[in-house]
């Protein structure tokens, strides 16, 4: 009933990308009567799930022999779908009187990506599943160790609990089967166990941070992986600070992050249709021309914060963006409860650090987006959180 209504959406897919992410955006904003920049859809980032980018699907089967990249048609019925829920919701919507947060420590998940040698360099990944154990002996490196948990409320019954932790989402994948993974695994349980009462799940800023250190890519990992989270989740809301919720305000500030320079768009485009290259090697071309277009014509990324009362943010993010974004936005006003999602509109790929492309490492090699994008997102993030 304050202003139009927003939403907050995630999907249990890899990505949606660029003009795909826009599409989404709209089609639900028209189902519930608001407008696009008042619409946050944010995917939570499994491997093995769909990854919508039909700029590069047609750029890859412009060429010969051409891999898929995604089915068009399905993809376009999953997004109506999605769109005409969100409509139907209006209709039940409930009054919320207050909100409530709460946090946990999350035992044995998560740990850093790139693992550093005493030269200040990126030595080898470790990948959301690794087997090599030096890699896995290394320290944890720099994570968040917190969920956070963001609940409603009408008077005593729980309307519905957002859950936020930074993440890879991962733990076996490349065999084709569609999962949500074990963040999907335990946030079902957690729903089910309370009569269907929604549990939401967004990943955080998790561009360099996997479950690698504590997975070996097993099943039995999976499992072991979905009873921690389940745990945290758990804890995070077994005595939830509640307040009324007074006030509610959403905040937008559009940025433009600067392209890597590195790879010209014709040579992707010309790798993308190349006949003879693998079909990683061509998806990935396709991805990265497909983000060069997009910025050619329209140049600007949303950025958006809904703020809860006096002292609650949700930041919601764009790309893969590294865990110390998420830690410098906590690290500005100490004193709120800030719960933040990546993964937004995927286009940029990777953000990482500036110092990143220095240090070398997986992340910076493969990113869109060049060394100029910390200072722009960073400053970004502190004009939401002074809005």
């Amino acid at each position: 009933g304050q202003g139009l209504p927003v939403v907050l959406c995630a999907v249990d897919w890899c990505e949606i990308r660029n003009s795909d992410f826009d599409f989404w955006q709209s089609r639900i904003a028209q189902a519930v009567g608001t407008t696009p920049d008042r619409v946050t859809v944010q995917c939570v980032h499994q491997h093995n799930a769909p990854l919508a980018d039909s700029v590069a699907h047609r750029m890859v089967a412009a060429g010969p022999g051409s891999p898929v990249v995604m089915d068009l048609d399905w993809y376009r019925h999953a997004a109506v779908s999605a769109a005409q829920a969100a409509g139907d919701s209006i209709a039940s919507a409930s009054p919320v009187t207050h909100v409530g947060t709460g946090q946990s420590v999350v035992r044995e998940i998560a740990s850093n990506r790139r693992v550093m040698n005493a030269h200040g360099k990126v030595e080898s990944p470790r990948w959301s599943k690794c087997t090599d154990p030096v890699l896995r002996a290394a320290p944890v490196g720099m994570i968040d160790p917190l969920l956070r948990t963001v609940s409603f409320w009408d008077g005593d019954h729980r309307l519905a609990s957002l859950h936020y932790y930074a993440s890879h989402p991962t733990s076996y994948y490349g065999d084709g089967i569609v999962t949500c993974e074990f963040v999907g695994i335990a946030r079902d349980r957690c729903e089910t166990e309370d009569d269907g009462v929604p549990h939401i799940y967004f990943t955080g800023c998790a561009g360099d941070v996997t479950a690698g250190k504590y997975n070996d890519g097993s099943p039995e990992d999976r499992v072991r992986l979905t009873e921690r989270l389940y745990s945290a989740i758990r804890e995070s809301e077994r005595q939830p600070t509640l307040a009324p919720l007074e006030s509610m305000d959403w905040h937008t500030v559009e940025i433009q992050l600067p392209e890597n320079p590195a790879r010209d768009e014709a040579g992707l485009r010309e790798l993308a249709m190349h006949a003879y290259r693998s079909a990683g090697d061509r998806i990935g071309a396709a991805f990265e021309a497909a983000f060069k277009e997009r910025l050619r014509k329209k140049p600007n990324i949303l950025l958006s914060c809904l703020r809860l009362g006096e002292s609650i943010r949700i930041l919601n993010l764009p790309g893969e963006p590294f865990v110390e974004y998420q830690l410098a936005a906590q690290g500005l006003a100490p004193d709120w409860f800030i719960a933040m999602a990546g993964y937004g509109d995927g286009g940029p790929g990777y953000i990482p650090l500036a110092r990143s492309y220095e240090e070398g490492g997986y992340e910076p090699t493969g990113a869109f987006v060049g060394p100029g994008s910390e200072a722009v997102l960073k400053g970004a993030i502190r004009e939401l959180l002074e809005a």
